[in-house]
């Protein structure tokens, strides 16, 4: 046998207006909530910091023989000889002044072998904070990058 309900319209009424209330209540507090989440979130994450590219790349390089350090400067895509290695930076770059620093540059670094056949030892990237990190290290050579710098009293190559 059915059961009959009876409804009685000022309830129906009500509850359909607490079904309504209850929606607009969870709209306004999912759209605070996602308000804050985003507030902190972006307090939270780090601001991306701003990369400068640099011109010329900064090294020191230890001959393990003499115990000699040397450094030297060298400007992007061009080669600089330490010894039997030649070390090519294709990019380096530094951060401004008010953010932690950061230094770091692509290296390329072949060695010339005793038979004069040149020899990829090193395609990375190197950070000044953490020389050992990525280092460039050789039997008879390292090399580490010091800095990435915008001038340089060495002269630039023709066409730089």
């Amino acid at each position: 046998m059915p059961v009959s309900k009876s409804i009685n319209p000022d309830h129906a009424e009500t509850e359909l207006t607490m079904h309504h209330t209850t929606r607009r209540f969870n709209r306004r507090f999912l759209a605070r909530s996602a308000t804050a989440l985003c507030f902190l979130a972006a307090a939270i994450a780090p601001a991306a910091a701003e990369r400068i590219a640099n011109p010329i790349a900064e090294f020191s390089g230890l001959d393990k023989i003499t115990g000699r350090i040397t450094t030297f400067d060298v400007y992007m895509d061009e080669t600089v000889q330490f010894g039997a290695l030649q070390v090519t930076p294709r990019v380096c770059y530094s951060r401004t002044d008010d953010e932690a620093p950061k230094t770091d540059s692509f290296v390329e670094v072949d060695e010339i072998t005793l038979n004069r056949k040149i020899q990829r030892i090193f395609s990375g990237w190197v950070f000044k904070d953490s020389p050992g990190l990525n280092a460039i290290e050789h039997p008879v050579y390292d090399v580490w990058l010091k800095d990435c710098k915008q001038k340089s009293d060495v002269a630039a190559p023709e066409g730089k």
